[in-house]
């Protein structure tokens, strides 16, 4: 597998999943070498309000006008492929360097299948013109068992110290054995005490540990305050991401 970067942040629910991945929008916006699409992939659009971009249109509103228009016969199937790739390049949220992608929530039961089939297809679409794709997955392994992550070349799972959450991170590695061709797989323990904690935890499992990200306040009261994680100021946990994945090398092609 080749090409630009596909990251998926995986892990449970919980552990500080989506906190990673916008601390990590909010490095790559500053950065601002590499023109990066962000996709918040989990129906909860956690990553959407710690970022405070609200796309006017989603996936799942795609979604919706391909049924329409396929019920109304309004199109055919060349010119229905041709209108969604279309579609999914004008739903896109600018922000300088990044590129906003929702999945959206749908209201209807028994949906995901379909929302899950053209997020797929979007995300590989569309990374093709971005230098790096950075993907919030949704809390635990259905997305990864139902190869919507198929196209990720660096899985990146994110725990708490707990036997729990580390346990939920291997069997996301399990799954993506099978489901993901990915290149690179990094652990990173979030909200941790201090160095012990980390130490111990790191004994727990077999999982790579790229390293540990600390409890922070900061990150706490913009998280209660709804503020923008891309106008955090500089912060324990944002510096710990920083070293971790920019400078390790881990988000390298």
């Amino acid at each position: 597998m080749a090409g630009e970067p596909v990251v998926a942040v995986c892990g449970k629910g919980g552990v500080g999943k989506t906190t990673l991945a916008a601390l990590l929008a909010r490095l790559l916006r500053d950065d601002g070498r590499r023109r990066v699409l962000v996709v918040d992939a989990d129906p909860a659009v956690g990553l959407g309000m710690a970022l405070r971009i609200f796309p006017a249109r989603t996936v799942n509103d795609v979604r919706k006008e391909i049924i329409s228009a396929v019920r109304e016969h309004a199109a055919d199937q060349v010119d229905l492929a041709a209108s969604v790739d279309y579609k999914m390049m004008e739903i896109l949220e600018e922000d300088g360097n990044l590129a906003f992608l929702s999945v959206g929530r749908p209201e209807e039961e028994g949906c995901y299948c379909q929302l899950n089939t053209l997020l797929r297809e979007a995300i590989e679409s569309l990374s093709s013109h971005f230098d790096l794709t950075l993907i919030d997955a949704e809390a635990g392994v259905e997305q990864v068992n139902r190869r919507v992550m198929r196209s990720v070349s660096h899985l990146l799972l994110v725990s708490d110290t707990t036997a729990k959450g580390l346990r939920v991170a291997e069997s996301i590695r399990e799954v993506a054995e099978e489901a993901v061709e990915y290149r690179k797989l990094g652990l990173i323990l979030n909200r941790v005490r201090d160095p012990a904690e980390a130490q111990k935890a790191g004994t727990m499992t077999a999982l790579p540990l790229l390293g540990a990200i600390p409890e922070d306040d900061t990150v706490r009261e913009f998280d209660a305050s709804a503020c923008s994680f891309l106008e955090m100021p500089p912060c324990p946990a944002l510096e710990a991401t920083r070293e971790l994945l920019l400078e390790s090398g881990f988000l390298s092609p």
